[in-house]
């Protein structure tokens, strides 16, 4: 069934709505979202930043993205407003900034906000002198003084009268900021040796901050937080502490009951407002889903519980119907907010005017009767937590009044039990009922969709679409992969000069590739590889992993700036992050991909550039180990016994891929997985790995060869001996 079509940015339907401002030139859904204020936005350039030299002006700058509730609110309350525009107009020079373009502007004054005390959050409110450097600061602000937070006019003219008044201070205010800013930049005071008891403690710590009643890790607001997910499953892999592998099946359990988790239509909500995943901010981002279908399928890996094979499945096919390009690229995300089908064909659907939150995910239990009709309606409501007066427990907004976020209220057995039926028919009647509502669901006003290509986000969608194709056997998300690496192959990345671009929109490549678009594209490449058998990937992967150590490796002390050199000279520090957080460090994947790539190609440069990455974290690991997750995650990679697992074989004969679907079925994190035959593929692998020249089929079937540190046990092409090499026991009882 094809969805409804997302809406076209916001700019596009306020032609003849008064004067555009200088972001109608650009691409960006967000800046487009602000084109016809009556502010007079700039974007980031040097346009901008001559005015504000020029006219000594201080800087407003707003840092926010197009799906962001609250960046909609103060976009409606005080950007739309004439008033207030006014002031700004007249005392500042005014920039608009996509965070999701250019995290390294918005990671820059985000550090700068936190650190001083100005809070932390979208939409980012920044004031800055001619010169970038930031003197005040926070997060939304109401038009008028509310919710204990001063008024946004109020602001603006107590701006402006300080910095008439006392520039100099403001100066020296913004200044001490700066050189703050400088000194965190550095990531001094962290390095240390790599010690698997950081391993342990942070088991400890999650161990210590689970609580089972509340759906696992966080109090309110309640955040998937992916990385924390996969260092858990990965130190069972390593531990065999089955307690690791339980607190993440009941985490992911839970979500998946939740109202953060789209039970129609597929797909996760960025976070949960409530401590118990009931009720989300509805909106959908490219990044989570991509990471939680990821840790679904090892789960299913390590369980084999189809139950996270089922979440993993609808996630992606969310993603392949709802939020990807004709041509294979994927979206960024969609938003909270949408008309509600009540006013629709009632008002114009323009701006946030009259948009809700979740409007396009809630429903009256009465609409849910008709649609279904009343046996099956009450079926649908009972197992989907179906109130007559709604059932948010919260509602701060006053936008869920008598409707229903669906959420697992009751299991298949319970929901049959309580109407007599069979599991088999309850579980017909609500396939039939889900196919019903998703079918009037789409007929809804859509919430507006972020079409801009990201290179990061897509290879973190790359690595999951790989990993479904080759956990599920499933075909089309190895297509939905492949035409992925392919569009960003044409579209954001310079083949002759080896460099990638970070964003595409309408035609439109810009912003050059920050360090993690290399890591997260780097690692979606080489799990592509293993899902495909296609050396070309591979090589890609080493590309871009060459470009990775040239553009953004500190050779004297490790790690990945966030820019290359040159990058943007307005720019007040050249950052290095130093936690994972919703999406990993550029560092902490870049020391997996090198590590594994090193197992590849057995380049020396690749193993000691992801080392001494571990090492100058190493302190930070062991002192603070839940700040970094995922770097765990390659801690634990380096400190093991890494599988090679090299089979020998074609990929279009059975036993060949029998014994791969043996691999690929195990929950085997560290390992890489090659198949080898004659002829070119094995040609390009002997220039890395020459010993592989000894490799080939015994009698002329698939043969295994399973190796550690290029040590290998006895080949075999025995189905049942393989088994027992993968399962780490002794082959015939030895």
């Amino acid at each position: 069934m094809a969805a409804a079509e997302a809406k076209e940015p916001e700019a596009r339907n306020r032609r003849g709505r008064g004067k555009p401002n200088h972001l109608i030139g650009e691409k960006s859904p967000y800046l487009l979202q602000h084109a016809y204020n009556p502010v007079a936005w700039y974007p980031w350039g040097e346009a901008a930043f001559a005015k504000a030299r020029k006219e000594s002006k201080p800087i407003f700058l707003s840092i926010g993205y197009s799906t962001c509730h609250w960046c909609h609110v103060m976009e409606k309350e005080s950007f739309s407003n004439p008033g207030i525009a006014a002031v700004m107009n007249k005392y500042l020079v005014s920039i608009k900034v996509d965070r999701e373009e250019r995290p390294d502007v918005d990671g820059i004054y985000m550090a700068a906000a936190t650190g001083a005390g100005w809070g932390g959050g979208w939409p980012l409110s920044m004031w800055l002198t001619p010169e970038l450097k930031p003197f005040f600061g926070g997060t939304y602000f109401p038009p008028d003084a509310r919710f204990g937070r001063p008024g946004f006019k109020q602001i603006l003219e107590r701006v402006a009268e300080v910095w008439k008044t006392r520039r100099e201070d403001v100066r020296s205010d913004a200044e001490r900021v700066a050189k703050a800013l400088e000194q965190y930049s550095r990531v001094e005071g962290r390095s240390g040796p790599l010690n698997p008891e950081a391993l342990d403690k942070a088991f400890a710590g999650y161990k210590e901050s689970f609580v089972s009643s509340k759906g696992g890790f966080g109090g309110a607001p309640k955040f998937p937080m992916p990385v924390n997910q996969n260092f858990l499953l990965r130190y069972y892999a390593r531990s065999k502490d089955k307690k690791a592998l339980d607190m993440v099946a009941h985490a992911l359990k839970e979500m998946a009951k939740g109202g953060i988790y789209d039970q129609v239509g597929g797909g996760f909500h960025r976070y949960s407002t409530d401590d118990k995943w009931h009720i989300p901010h509805f909106e959908k981002m490219l990044y989570d889903n991509a990471q939680l279908a990821a840790n679904y399928l090892d789960a299913y890996q390590a369980t084999k519980d189809p139950e996270f094979a089922r979440v993993a499945r609808e996630t992606l096919d969310y993603v392949l119907r709802d939020m990807t390009h004709p041509e294979g690229g994927f979206y960024s995300a969609e938003d909270a907010d949408s008309l509600p089908p009540e006013l629709a064909g009632k008002v114009e659907d323009v701006g946030h005017e009259h948009r809700s939150e979740g409007a396009f995910y809630i429903w009256p239990k009465g609409e849910l009767l008709r649609i279904l009709g009343k046996d099956a309606g009450e079926i649908f409501s009972y197992r989907y937590g179906v109130e007559p007066g709604g059932n948010a427990e919260s509602d701060p907004q006053g936008e869920f009044k008598g409707k229903n976020i669906l959420y697992l209220a009751h299991t298949i057995p319970e929901t049959a039990r309580k109407f007599g039926k069979s599991e088999a028919d309850v579980g017909r009647i609500l396939e039939e009922a889900k196919r019903k509502v998703l079918e009037i669901r789409a007929a809804r006003p859509r919430p507006q969709r972020d079409d801009k290509v990201l290179s990061d986000w897509n290879g973190l969608m790359i690595s999951a679409n790989a990993r479904a194709a080759q956990i599920l056997d499933d075909a089309r998300y190895l297509d939905a992969a492949q035409k992925s690496a392919a569009f960003i192959r044409t579209r954001l990345y310079g083949e002759k000069a080896n460099r990638l671009h970070r964003r595409w929109r309408e035609g439109e490549r810009k912003v050059s590739g920050l360090a993690v678009d290399y890591a997260l594209l780097t690692q979606g490449l080489i799990d592509l590889y293993e899902a495909t058998f296609d050396v070309e990937w591979l090589n890609w992967a080493v590309q871009l992993s060459e470009a990775q150590l040239k553009l953004f490796y500190d050779p004297e002390k490790g790690g990945f700036y966030q820019t290359a050199p040159g990058h943007d000279k307005n720019l007040l520090i050249r950052s290095m992050d130093d936690s994972d957080n919703v999406i990993p460090a550029a560092s902490s994947v870049a020391a997996l991909n090198f590590l594994r790539l090193a197992q590849f190609t057995d380049r020396k440069d690749f193993r000691q550039a992801a080392e001494k990455t571990l090492t100058r974290f190493g302190a930070q690991m062991a002192q603070q180990p839940r700040s970094l997750p995922q770097m765990l995650v390659a801690l634990d990679y380096a400190l093991s016994k890494t599988k090679q697992i090299i089979i020998a074989g074609n990929l279009q004969s059975p036993d060949t891929r029998e014994m791969v679907r043996q691999v690929q079925s195990r929950f085997i994190p560290n390992k890489i997985l090659m198949v080898v035959d004659e002829g070119k593929n094995k040609e390009a692998f002997l220039r890395w790995l020459p010993f592989l020249k000894g490799v080939g089929r015994i009698k002329g079937k698939a043969t295994a060869y399973v190796c550690v540190d290029y040590a290998c046990e006895l080949p075999t092409n025995d189905p049942r001996t393989f088994e027992t090499i993968l399962d780490d026991k002794q082959p015939n009882g030895r």
